[in-house]
């Protein structure tokens, strides 16, 4: 079991929190794009209060622990591993909740290559739990706009967890899964679930996209986010979203891991 000055000490010394990887001039662009309603950057989420610049940086100073000095323009940037822990503690109790109630649930992932197995874990838990882990839509075809153009991808799922992928047979040398901030996967899986007539999910769990999609259209979500990703933080902010845990979304894989025991033992999901 991991104590929270383990895991502090795992944030820090894995990149998750401290000094990260995302530097400040990427981070105040993607404020700049959320403010002008970018809808690269909105992630699906349709924004109530009109977010300027100078209110995105004081909300990603409060909630990440960014730097707040509106003069800092480039060079490294930081979150706050204090944030950090407050937040996997809410993620926590959320995901506690949704397993004492025994909810259907849908998880997601924008970082499949990252993040994938830190997912997977908590789907394993919550259907050992008696949640009803869904996969609606798996196999079906989004069109995604890139900066390549119009894609097409399908939406897939591993240890059920959705991501979307390269069309073709898995295993045949593509990629395990594609980089993706889009909500277009999660209205398809929402709609192949109604149309269906099965469950919808009474919580979504995932990053990017899954959350503000599902937060936006009412579903209780709840996720991961960096430094460079205002919109979960403005839902949260807002309601939309239930909870959101600042780290850095792009280190290695196995550094999540710990990530995963701390949030299973504070849920009351260790087996």
């Amino acid at each position: 079991m991991w104590s929270t000055g383990a895991l502090r000490a795992h944030l820090l010394a894995a990149g998750l929190a401290g000094a990260v990887a995302t530097p400040r001039e990427e981070n105040l662009r993607s404020y700049r794009l959320f403010a002008a309603r970018d809808p690269r950057v909105l992630l699906g989420l349709d924004p109530v209060r009109p977010w300027d610049e100078a209110a995105l940086l004081r909300l990603m100073a409060e909630k990440c622990g960014v730097s707040g000095d509106p003069e800092h323009r480039s060079g490294p940037d930081a979150i706050d591993p204090e944030r950090t822990l407050r937040g996997l503690d809410a993620f926590a109790a959320r995901l506690g909740a949704a397993a004492a109630r025994r909810v259907p649930v849908l998880l997601g992932t924008g970082h499949p290559h990252r993040l994938l197995g830190f997912y997977a874990a908590l789907a394993d838990a919550l259907s050992a739990a008696g949640c009803l882990v869904l996969t609606p839509a798996q196999g079906r075809c989004v069109d995604m706009t890139t900066r390549f153009g119009v894609r097409t991808y399908l939406l897939d799922y591993v240890r059920g967890v959705a991501f979307v992928r390269e069309p073709g047979p898995p295993g045949d040398g593509r990629a395990p899964g594609a980089h993706s901030h889009s909500p277009l996967p999660v209205r398809a899986a929402l709609e192949s679930a109604a149309d269906s007539g099965g469950p919808l999910p009474e919580l979504v769990v995932g990053d990017h996209g899954w959350v503000c999609g599902a937060g936006q259209l009412g579903i209780e979500a709840i996720g991961l986010a960096d430094t460079d990703d205002p919109a979960p933080f403005v839902g949260e902010a807002e309601g939309q979203v239930s909870a959101v845990v600042p780290l850095d979304d792009g280190v290695r894989s196995a550094s999540y891991l710990p990530l995963t025991r701390y949030v299973l033992n504070r849920a009351r999901l260790s087996r």
